[in-house]
């Protein structure tokens, strides 16, 4: 879906509405995906049952931090680049949201006017 140029008109209200729509869609897939990855990685390096994995992968993922220790060192190395990845997700996620919002505020502030 592309935005609309500097010399086009605003946007309708309709257009912005199912951009932000899709784009929170979006992100949201983007989080799942992400939680999706963490479970999976709890389970199969840390060795914690799928709750604890989901229990551990989101609380990594909304900043908040561990809840239970990790013993061996594969384990340790995955809590380790998947806390970088969920830094990383969280900002794409939160970028992908405001996205048509900061669009439409920079297109209306920069628009000609008549």
């Amino acid at each position: 879906m592309a935005y609309e140029k500097k010399h086009q008109p605003l946007a309708s209200a309709r257009t912005f509405t199912n951009r932000m729509i899709w784009n929170v869609l979006f992100g949201i897939i983007l989080l799942f995906v992400g939680l999706g990855i963490g479970v999976l990685g709890y389970h199969q390096f840390c060795h914690y049952s799928w709750i604890d994995s989901l229990l551990n992968a989101s609380m990594i993922l909304s900043g908040m931090g561990p809840m239970n220790p990790i013993s061996d060192d594969a384990g340790k190395l995955f809590a380790s680049f998947y806390a970088i990845f969920s830094g990383v997700v969280f900002v794409a996620t939160i970028g992908v949201i405001l996205a048509p919002l900061l669009h439409r505020a920079m297109h209306f502030l920069m628009m000609e006017e008549d």
